[in-house]
């Protein structure tokens, strides 16, 4: 795309009240141009061929087509960016995870209690400028269906590790790669993935279901241990903590860390105070340099540290950033993290 021009946005929601506010709140940016809104799918079908948008902004829960069926066959006719704006609730977080799974970039919450139109504006903006510049025809279902873990992950040796993940946009496909890639006997993981509050519940229980490890939500106290990873909910950052020779977590509110909560610095500069050579830093696919700096930290802390590759991984912002700063060991392609996390935590 042309870094000169601006980003062109095309809005669907059902509701009229949400695409006014989303269009004019969008155009205060300059970055972007709203090029058109539409109640539904079938009347976004015909607007989109003929704008041709960079970029569309989806409800996933509307009249004579739902956004997921939608989607599906967007992705199959017609790739594009999509980001799903979606209500904050427990089923619109598992309808959210589908969207993801069908192809969709990244998911926010409409504005509502827990988020201001103004927060939502900045944070919306920011991801559409980034998903513009991703080619989703690289990223297929085809390409990106989880394969089963291989039986040569082993690990033996597991007391007093952890491994701290983060990640952010095409970040949720990701995690599924290298979570259900590792083996019941791998060590006490902690994770931060941008996702908001209630999609962070179904994402645990749907990754749960997938893998040989036990996937949760984390609950403040709980312990890290081998074979659990522990996620952090939405709305809430998640800490590492040390009692003698027991990791636990802690989860807490608390302001805005770049730009996030749950941060992903935030969890690792914990790790690298309290793990230190004890623990392996994993940073995968997401836009922002949110994680550069603790990830550093983590390493000079003596633990060892791992980044996604560009050619694997959708948006190409964390795992750059933390590399530049030099807080990472090895760079590898996403279906090789699982492989290389068993290996480092030996």
């Amino acid at each position: 795309m042309n870094p000169q021009r601006r980003v062109r946005v095309f809005v669907v929601d059902d509701s009229a009240t949400v695409r006014n506010i989303l269009s004019s709140e969008l155009a205060r940016d300059p970055e972007i141009e709203v090029v058109g809104t539409a109640p539904d799918p079938f009347v976004a079908r015909d607007k989109i061929i003929l704008l041709k948008p960079d970029v569309l902004t989806l409800d996933i829960e509307m009249p004579r087509m739902d956004g997921l069926a939608f989607l599906r066959k967007l992705m199959h006719y017609y790739p594009m960016p999509v980001i799903i704006v979606s209500s904050l609730t427990p089923q619109g977080g598992e309808v959210a995870l589908e969207a993801l799974h069908a192809g969709a970039l990244d998911v926010v919450c409409k504005p509502g209690a827990a988020y201001s139109v103004g927060d939502l504006s900045i944070d919306l903006a920011d991801r559409i400028k980034t998903a513009a510049r991703v080619d989703v025809r690289r990223f297929t279902n085809a390409a990106r269906d989880v394969a089963p873990a291989p039986a040569c992950l082993t690990m033996t040796r597991t007391t007093n590790k952890v491994v701290a993940i983060g990640a952010s946009t095409g970040g949720t496909e990701a995690l599924a790669t290298v979570l259900t890639a590792l083996p019941p006997s791998a060590p006490g993981i902690v994770i931060v993935q941008h996702m908001p509050e209630f999609f962070t519940r179904s994402f645990a229980e749907r990754l749960n279901q997938m893998c040989a490890i036990e996937v949760r939500e984390a609950k403040d106290g709980d312990v890290v241990g081998p074979g659990r990873a522990l996620l952090a909910p939405g709305n809430y950052h998640l800490l590492l903590q040390r009692s003698g020779a027991v990791y636990k977590v802690q989860v807490k509110s608390g302001p805005l860390v770049n730009q996030h909560r749950p941060s992903v610095e935030v969890l690792f500069k914990s790790t690298a105070r309290f793990a230190g050579k004890n623990a392996v830093g994993v940073i995968l696919t997401g836009m922002g340099a949110d994680g550069a700096d603790g990830l550093k930290a983590m390493h000079d802390a003596g633990a060892k540290t791992i980044a996604q590759d560009e050619d694997s991984c959708v948006v190409f912002g964390m795992p750059k950033e933390a590399i530049a700063r030099g807080g990472v060991d090895s760079i590898v392609p996403l279906n090789h993290v699982a492989e290389k996390i068993m290996v480092l935590a030996e």
